[in-house]
């Protein structure tokens, strides 16, 4: 008799399906979110202390058919996040589908490369029923799952955690290597990009992002 494969052999793929079902049970109740291509990978930053949960990025993919060529939007799921369990998870799935909406509308949710989420995020968001709360400096981000939302998943949370036997580590912080400067500090400002500058050099003035107009400021994450 062949034995059947192992619980590690299929667990990603059981994974992938269980993300690919909530995603279309999301649609079932909102058909105007879209179609997506989910997509698990990394969501931390090697170089500092961040951790993106997930993104929703139009025309990404594209799917051939019989009779055309279409697009298809992704939706990443970070695999250090399926950590928190299925109901946070969910959250993230759901975080994506409000800008998803956003796209399907033509409505303009975030500014500052995709990182401040406005008021109108907030209203798509609650209208797929997350709790949404302001969050500096990205705005009305952070989001989470109800009770009521809860309730009205059960059966795709259940699958979730089933599915959620494995997750990703972070990327660790590199060292740094013999032609890099030790007095170099990392910096980010308000919008989230980054910058390596001489400690003497930053003394001087502050140094402003173009973007968003905000000072580099020293991250904690310092080069030793």
């Amino acid at each position: 008799m062949t034995a059947g494969p192992s619980v590690d052999s299929v667990a990603a793929s059981r994974l992938v399906a269980a993300l690919e079902h909530a995603w279309a049970a999301i649609r079932t109740h909102y058909p105007e979110v879209p179609q997506v291509v989910i997509v698990v990978a990394s969501g931390s930053d090697p170089r500092g202390k961040r951790l993106n949960l997930g993104h929703f990025a139009a025309g990404r993919w594209q799917l051939t058919s019989p009779d055309a060529l279409m697009d298809r939007a992704e939706v990443l799921v970070s695999g250090e996040g399926l950590q928190r369990g299925p109901v946070d998870v969910l959250g993230t799935l759901l975080h994506e589908a409000a800008h998803g909406l956003a796209y399907a509308r033509r409505i303009s949710d975030t500014s500052r490369q995709g990182r401040y989420h406005n008021r109108r995020y907030a209203a798509l968001a609650g209208e797929l029923g997350l709790d949404v709360a302001h969050l500096d400096p990205i705005g009305w981000s952070a989001t989470s799952v109800p009770d009521q939302t809860v309730s009205r998943y059960a059966e795709v949370l259940a699958e979730l955690g089933a599915a959620l036997v494995l997750w990703r580590r972070a990327e660790q912080t590199s060292p740094a290597g013999p032609g890099r400067s030790r007095n170099a500090l990392a910096c980010s400002c308000t919008c989230g990009r980054r910058i390596r500058v001489a400690r003497s050099v930053l003394e001087q003035a502050p140094i402003l992002c173009a973007a968003c107009a905000q000072p580099f400021q020293p991250e904690d994450d310092e080069a030793r």
